[in-house]
């Protein structure tokens, strides 16, 4: 089976439990997503199923848009609500939260968060050490020290301050961790308080990839030529059967002799078209498509060749 289409994740599932779910119910091969989701986040994941998985590099998957609830004064090796180990309600701590200035300090602890941020991913998350996972080290007890990293975020803004919790939305790039994004939220809140502020997160929300959104309970079927950034390039009848041939078995292949038979036709990712550099094209057949490079030379060279086309589960 080739498809693509939308899932909702729920809270509580390894995304690669929800994947293994969904191929056992559907007598999927092979299947993959697009961006891991951590096991207590819920929310939009795109997959891919049987060839189509080879489509997923090519996707656009930005902004990742996130929802995030931070729970003040709680305290998490993971930064999520599997592993808390303290939660803090002392009166001086609770009085500071709910203090007059409190919520405009929280709303500029998340709003002077835009562009560059550095940070530091968590102990339990995928990145590796030594061809180790993290989680898999932090889980066994090990130290772990990974390296600082950064994200960019578009747009973020806050949604809600009912104290102890803080709850917003994030436009972030791909890679991002909202975990580390909220500590770095209850780091500026606690230099603004002038006291300590530990946070955690209590809910995580994944609205969105690149403007794809799932919806609960169902899968939404996606046509891969609809979402591809690329535009297509058309070749006139005359020339079709010539390189549908070439094409499909991937033979070494030029525009030149097509002698102005064809025509390039934008999508809504990319409405200009620039031939001055080598750029990426979609020729559909019948039955199949291709992602090209297409130098100003005219010369062909294939990034994935022969994909069959259905886009329906």
């Amino acid at each position: 089976m080739n498809a693509l289409f939308l899932a909702y994740k729920p809270a509580f599932i390894s995304s690669n439990a929800f994947l293994h779910r969904i191929k056992k119910r559907h007598n999927i091969a092979k299947a993959g997503f697009s961006g891991t989701l951590d096991p207590f986040a819920q929310g939009s994941l795109l997959i891919a199923a049987g060839a189509y998985t080879k489509l997923l590099p090519f996707i656009p998957t930005e902004p990742k848009v996130y929802e995030a609830t931070l729970w003040l004064g709680a305290e998490s090796a993971s930064l999520d609500t599997e592993n808390i180990t303290h939660i803090d309600s002392a009166l001086p701590f609770a009085k500071a939260l709910e203090s007059a200035h409190a919520q405009e300090m929280a709303q500029e602890a998340v709003q002077n968060l835009r562009g560059e941020i550095a940070y530091t991913p968590p102990a339990f998350s995928a990145k590796r050490i030594d061809g180790k996972r993290a989680y898999t080290l932090a889980r066994a007890g090990e130290k772990v020290t990974l390296e600082q990293a950064y994200m960019q975020v578009y747009d973020i803004k806050l949604l809600c301050y009912n104290p102890p919790f803080i709850t917003f939305r994030a436009h972030v790039s791909k890679g991002s961790y909202i975990r580390s994004l909220g500590q770095i939220i209850a780091q500026n809140l606690s230099k603004a308080l002038g006291l300590e502020v530990s946070a955690t997160l209590s809910t995580l929300k994944r609205i969105s990839e690149g403007g794809l959104q799932a919806k609960s309970g169902t899968l939404i079927a996606l046509n891969p030529l609809e979402i591809l950034p690329f535009p297509h390039l058309v070749l006139d009848e005359c020339i079709r059967d010539y390189f549908k041939d070439r094409f499909y078995h991937g033979k070494p292949s030029t525009l030149k002799s097509a002698q102005g038979n064809f025509k390039i036709l934008p999508n809504t990712h990319n409405k200009k078209i620039h031939l001055s550099k080598n750029s990426l094209h979609i020729v559909q057949f019948e039955d199949f498509f291709s992602i090209i490079g297409l130098q100003p030379n005219g010369t062909i060279s294939y990034l994935l060749n022969r994909i069959p086309y259905a886009h329906t589960l």
